[in-house]
């Protein structure tokens, strides 16, 4: 009887450790440290109203899934098409939960198709999986719109095209103009959806439309000409339909418009303005002392004028500013700051090595008035005296300094005081710049011929990765396009078809529709390497 109840203690005792091993090893399981990683994303289980529901008429929408949720960026991430007027309230908001609720504020439409997007903004409550791009549609009407439209938007100008596009079809109506895009917003939207910039619209109904992409900085579904790229295409889009669209996206040029005139230094007003290619006139009206010097200077590479003069006292002044071309007038007070004025400032473009097809400048943040030749000198490194060219570049405000370089030779340039006078006559002291060169090894030779659909004239441009132009070439025929002395390193290449022969690429215009000038990138970078020669082909495809 001892031997049989000490077994049946012995075992009830094995029992109550296997359980307590059990559970031990269960809670293990739910330990951040156990088991596989999840990767899977929430699982849509139901919807109320179920989804592709016809005859829509309640404001609230609960989708349920099978964990539990939040939201990420949902104010950004949600694409209704057509847009709602308001903003529907969503939620969880901050917290997690099992379902997604939405509070529709809108006035539906009737016999309309609504679509909801979600896009990345529903994830994982632990590991942040997203259900990508969940699409919940409704219709106010007795059935689905079910056409769609494919298509895919690419940046007219830069190789690489920006995510988040917005692709808006609008219906052409009797009520329909080009200036609605910028008014409200369109019948239909839908958002590009990775880095490949392909765009579905789906849930259409049969009609007429136009076919635009917006980058939409302003997130308003609207079109904002002085902020926002936009691509469209030319034609009536008639639905349904089996073609497949290609959207340009560009920038276009803004229309004119001045912005406030603004002291920056204590001698210098500056004048922004919207546009291109501007002449304006500003005219002083309030009473200007003859003994004051002044001058209007445009801003290298900025819509900027600067109006320079001599400090005097004043409280306020008064300008014109005159539009030539549009015969548009429009008057600013400026009312002076305490600033202290800007004093010369020279920059020179190189201060380490040069090039051998690079030119030696020395640019001033004041207009330059005069050079004294005499004053400026250079040797190499065997000191003897060489013979230098000076030009004053006007338009950039530089001193161009262009000499004959040898290889493994190093230039010492010397500027004596008085050298360069600005416009108030303040002058440099004594500057020394020491530049050199390398060998004819250090650098490699590139040969590009086009191929294909080649329009002229054409401008090849040589750039860096993020755009610089480091090299042009225009040609109006057929011929070998050379780089020489090229840099070691990796170039992006492009071909320009200047169809309106300025030697520059023209953007587009929507009003005009007008496409922006055709460019065409090499499909990979380039690698130039030293001591090296490459000759390549460039395929242009129609």
């Amino acid at each position: 009887m001892g031997y049989v109840a000490f077994t049946k203690r012995f075992i009830s005792g094995l029992f109550l450790v296997f359980i307590a091993l059990a559970l031990h090893q269960c809670a293990r399981r739910g330990s951040p440290s156990g088991g596989p990683k999840d990767t899977e994303p929430p699982v849509l289980i139901k919807a109320e109203p179920e989804n592709l529901s016809t005859n829509f008429k309640t404001t609230k929408i609960r989708l349920f899934f099978d964990e539990y949720i939040k939201l990420q960026d949902v104010q950004n991430q949600l694409i209704v098409s057509p847009p709602f007027q308001y903003p529907p309230d969503i939620s969880p908001q901050g917290g997690a939960s099992k379902y997604v609720e939405v509070v529709i504020k809108d006035t539906l439409k009737e016999n309309t198709t609504y679509t909801l997007n979600f896009g990345q903004s529903i994830v994982d409550n632990n590991e942040n999986n997203p259900n990508s791009y969940l699409t919940y549609v409704f219709s106010t009407g007795d059935y689905i719109d079910s056409l769609a439209l494919l298509g895919v938007v690419k940046d007219a100008f830069n190789k690489e095209t920006d995510e988040f596009i917005s692709v808006m079809l609008y219906e052409i109506d009797t009520s329909y103009t080009d200036t609605v895009i910028s008014k409200r917003p369109p019948n239909y939207i839908t958002n590009t959806q990775d880095s490949t910039t392909i765009f579905r619209l789906l849930n259409l109904k049969a009609g007429k439309y136009r076919l635009l992409a917006i980058k939409d900085e302003g997130k308003n579904n609207l079109y904002d000409a002085v902020t926002d790229k936009i691509g469209f295409v030319e034609d009536t889009i008639s639905l349904p339909t089996d073609s497949i669209y290609l959207l340009n996206l560009f920038r276009e040029v803004p229309k004119y418009s001045p912005s406030l005139p603004k002291f920056t230094a204590a001698n210098k007003i500056i004048f922004g303005y919207n546009g291109s290619n501007e002449s304006l006139q500003i005219t002083p009206l309030s009473k200007i002392p003859d003994s004051i010097t002044t001058y209007i200077a445009k801003e290298p590479g900025k819509d900027t004028l600067n109006y320079w003069f001599n400090p005097f006292e004043v409280d306020s002044l008064l300008f014109e500013v005159l539009n030539e071309r549009l015969q548009k007038r429009d008057t600013f007070t400026i009312k002076t700051r305490q600033l202290p004025p800007d004093s010369l400032v020279l920059n020179p473009s190189y201060r380490s090595s040069i090039g051998f097809l690079d030119t030696m400048a020395i640019s001033a943040n004041i207009p330059i008035r005069q050079i004294d030749t005499s004053k400026v000198s250079m040797m190499n490194k065997d000191s003897l005296i060489l013979s230098l060219k000076i030009q004053l570049d006007t338009l950039a405000n530089r001193v161009k300094l262009n000499f004959n370089k040898e290889p493994d030779d190093s230039y010492s340039i010397t500027m004596l005081p008085g050298a360069i006078t600005d416009l108030f006559g303040a002058t440099n002291d004594t500057l020394s710049y020491r530049i050199r060169t390398g060998s004819y090894a250090d650098y490699g030779n590139l040969r590009i011929r086009l191929q294909g659909a080649v329009m002229y004239p054409v401008i090849l441009q040589l750039t860096e990765p993020k755009g610089e132009v480091v090299r042009s070439i225009i040609s109006e025929k057929d011929t070998l396009y050379e780089f020489k002395l090229l840099e070691p390193k990796k170039y992006l290449l492009r071909a320009i078809f200047d169809a309106n022969a300025n030697q520059r690429w023209d953007t587009g215009n929507f009003m005009e529709k007008v496409q922006p000038e055709k460019i065409v990138y090499f499909p990979r970078e380039i690698e130039v390497r030293a001591n090296w020669e490459l000759e390549q082909i460039f395929p242009i495809e129609e």
